[in-house]
């Protein structure tokens, strides 16, 4: 548990036992939507392994990215029902196969109202997830879509730990928050300059330092 919660031992040893025994293992596979809306609330989710993905659905039916999950990340959003201040709907998708410990809602907003250092924690984690909703709107408003995409190829290739990337132009324009078309215009450009090579449902990274430039500029 001190994976997740620094603040661990600041916890009495019965709240530390309520948590590990309202614990439930969970085994997500990709694809697989975890939660959906305010109006879901799963539990607070503890990512051991895997990857998932939170976004926000425009009334079009265009998809956004607005952060992604890790081995060791914790998933709050997933737990909305107690978060009074969440005011729009946050979709949460297993990317990959995933496993989870999942503590229940009402468990974990009985022990936050009585630990001070549990809520404070709590608090931290929402303020740095709303923080990367700002930056993404940032990034929305002010920068245009071939720096967007670049920064998101290397992004994208940073996590999987190589320049191969099989994804589709349908799966990054769902990250980006655009049409299919706009990215598939986009990449063929970068490949047009000798960034990227594309092929059928992968982008190969040809010029790592042509694509950092871009993103920066």
């Amino acid at each position: 548990m001190r994976d997740w919660f620094p603040i661990w031992d600041q916890l009495t040893d019965a709240q530390r036992g309520r948590i590990l025994d309202s614990l439930i293992p969970r085994r997500i596979q990709a694809g697989t939507v975890i939660h959906n809306g305010s109006a879901d609330c799963a539990g607070l989710l503890l990512v051991e392994s895997g990857r998932l993905r939170a976004y926000i659905l425009s009334d079009g039916g265009r998809e956004i990215t607005i952060y992604r999950l890790f081995d060791r990340d914790i998933c709050l959003f997933s737990a909305s029902c107690m978060l009074r201040s969440v005011q729009f709907d946050v979709t949460i998708q297993a990317e990959r196969d995933t496993e989870l410990q999942v503590i229940p809602t009402e468990v974990y907003q009985q022990i936050m109202a009585e630990s001070a250092p549990l809520s404070n924690y709590t608090n931290e984690i929402m303020a740095a997830r709303f923080s990367e909703v700002m930056w993404l709107l940032e990034q929305v408003m002010w920068n245009s879509m071939d720096r967007r995409v670049a920064g998101f190829l290397l992004d994208e290739s940073a996590i999987e730990g190589g320049t191969r990337l099989a994804i589709t132009h349908e799966a990054i324009a769902n990250h980006l928050g655009t049409h299919r078309e706009v990215v598939t215009r986009m990449l063929r450009y970068l490949q047009g300059e000798g960034m990227v090579r594309l092929s059928r449902g992968t982008v190969e990274l040809l010029d790592i330092k042509k694509l950092r430039a871009l993103g920066q500029a």
